[in-house]
C-alpha cells in the first residue's frame, strides 16, 4: 500500500510541475511572468521522493526559477509560498537613422516642400521651415527612423526627384 501511495504522490507532483510549466509558458510576453505556487512543502517532499527532484530540473531547463520566500515553517502559512518566475529577454530597439536632405542650386524650393509633405508627412509650415534650413545651411534633417524605413524614404525621394528631373539629393546617417 505504501508503494502505491508513493507512486500516486510522484504522479501528482509530476502533473503539478507540468501544469505550472504549462501555465508559465502561456503567460503573456512581457518583462516577467509570475505564477504563485506553494513550493515550500513540495521542496520538502522532493527530498523524500527522488524523481520529484528531477521534475524541478524541468523548470531550470526552460528558464523558470523557483524562488522560495521565507522558511519552511508551519503548514498552511505564508512562509510556505514561493514564486515561480520566468524572465523573457526584451527585444533590442532598432538603431535610429536621420534622413538628410542636401541643398543644390537647381531644385526649386516648391518641389522640396512637396517632397517633405508627401514623404515625411509634414504640414506646410513645418515643410517650409525645413526647406529654408536646407537652403541656408546646406543640409537639413527630414526625420529620424529605423534603418529600413530611413533607407526606403531616401530611395522614394531620390526616385521621385529623378522622375521630375530634379537633382535633389537625400541621404541617411546614424542618429
Amino acid at each position: 500500500m505504501k508503494g502505491h501511495r508513493l507512486k500516486n504522490l510522484r504522479g501528482f507532483f509530476a502533473v503539478l510541475y507540468g501544469v505550472l510549466f504549462w501555465a508559465a509558458s502561456l503567460a503573456p510576453a512581457g518583462a516577467q511572468d509570475t505564477i504563485k505556487v506553494a513550493v515550500g512543502q513540495i521542496d520538502a517532499w522532493a527530498n523524500q521522493i527522488p524523481t520529484l527532484g528531477m521534475q524541478a530540473g524541468i523548470f531550470q531547463k526552460h528558464g523558470i526559477v523557483l524562488d522560495n520566500y521565507g522558511t519552511h515553517g508551519a503548514r498552511g502559512t505564508d512562509a510556505d509560498i514561493g514564486i515561480a518566475t520566468r524572465t523573457k529577454a526584451k527585444p533590442k530597439k532598432p538603431s535610429q537613422f536621420r534622413v538628410l536632405m542636401l541643398n543644390d542650386d537647381y531644385t526649386p524650393m516648391e518641389f522640396v516642400v512637396i517632397v517633405l509633405k508627401r514623404f515625411f508627412h509634414m504640414d506646410l509650415e513645418q515643410a517650409t521651415r525645413v526647406m529654408l534650413h536646407v537652403h541656408q545651411k546646406g543640409v537639413g534633417v527630414c526625420g529620424v527612423f529605423p534603418y529600413e524605413i530611413a533607407e526606403t524614404k531616401v530611395t522614394q525621394v531620390m526616385d521621385f526627384a529623378r522622375k521630375n528631373q530634379h537633382p535633389l539629393q537625400c541621404t541617411l546617417e546614424k542618429a
